[in-house]
């Protein structure tokens, strides 16, 4: 038989434990809803269900000869070398964006085949170096 001591230890133990449980669950939930990672074309492509109505990131590189400039839009094909997406975004592009270069757009699916984008991030390879002035 346990004493007294004994039961409030393993109580306080696992009442302890469960709550570090729950809280790890909570928290680790609510991360993963505000996460955004980056699909490729060619994920895209072969998903089956997509919300068209939450917002993603693609990525992959932006190919030669695709940039249209129109007034404030710009439109270009966002390409993994297997499939492209169609990309059309108001705004400003950072100074990194170029054909042939790597980019991350933010915003949403209208269909498989064109996106939205809210914001677009240039991405740059290891060997990057900022400019000199």
């Amino acid at each position: 038989m346990l004493n007294k001591k004994i039961k409030n230890r393993s109580l306080a133990f696992t009442l302890f434990f469960l709550l570090s449980i729950i809280t790890i669950f909570f928290s680790l939930k609510v991360l993963d809803d505000n996460v955004l990672y980056f699909l490729s074309p060619t994920e895209i492509n072969d998903k089956e269900n997509i919300n068209f109505n939450k917002p993603i990131r693609i990525g992959g590189m932006v190919k030669k000869n695709s940039i249209i400039l129109n007034n404030n839009e710009i439109k270009f094909v966002v390409t993994d070398l297997k499939n492209e997406i169609i990309v059309s975004y108001r705004g400003t592009v950072p100074n990194l964006f170029a054909e042939g270069k790597g980019v991350v757009a933010e915003g949403l699916l209208q269909d498989k085949k064109f996106f939205i984008a809210k914001r677009i991030l240039a991405k740059h390879d290891e060997n990057y170096m900022p400019p000199k002035d």
